[in-house]
């Protein structure tokens, strides 16, 4: 089974790649409209350059600052891509950090801890059991000793604890 993050990246990447491609094309199409036009007004040259020529040129050197344009544009959306995911990145990790930091200060033992990292995953008792191998009465009293240390009542309280501590 994919994360969740690795399953976001995933569109991201495949538009990025899709746009990489259009602008190769695009650059393809550029070069040729370029050395077509200038072969046309090198061909008149001699008995005198037409509009058309002019104008054809014209628009395959727009056409090329256009891709140029586009390949910048790109350049600045992978590097905008790259801080947002370490931005991501160093955001979880502060999470890990505060709820490492409540923990030791509700001083949870590392059961206890277990419990209640995935009591703030959403898990419910009977999942925590499951993943713990331990029986649902275990958990209930191992959440309500989490509870008590941190002074909530309930699974979304626990949540809400963390949740004003990013904001």
């Amino acid at each position: 089974m994919t994360s969740p993050a690795l399953q976001n990246r995933r569109p991201a990447n495949s538009a990025m790649g899709t746009s990489v491609t259009i602008v190769i094309l695009q650059s393809l199409a550029a070069v040729y409209f370029v050395i077509d036009g200038i072969d046309d007004v090198l061909a008149q040259f001699q008995n005198g350059i037409t509009l058309e020529a002019v104008m054809e040129c014209l628009v395959a050197f727009a056409l090329l600052a256009g891709v140029v344009t586009g390949a910048r544009h790109i350049g600045e959306l992978r590097e905008h891509n790259r801080r947002s995911s370490d931005a991501l990145a160093r955001a979880k990790g502060a999470l890990s950090e505060v709820i490492a930091a409540r923990f030791a200060q509700w001083k949870l033992s590392s059961a206890e801890a277990d419990v209640a990292l995935f009591a703030l995953k959403g898990c419910n008792v009977q999942e925590i059991a499951r993943l713990r191998g331990s029986a649902a009465g275990t958990v209930r009293a191992q959440l309500s000793q989490v509870y008590a240390k941190s002074g909530v009542s309930s699974q979304a309280m626990l949540v809400s604890q963390f949740i004003e501590d990013l904001l």
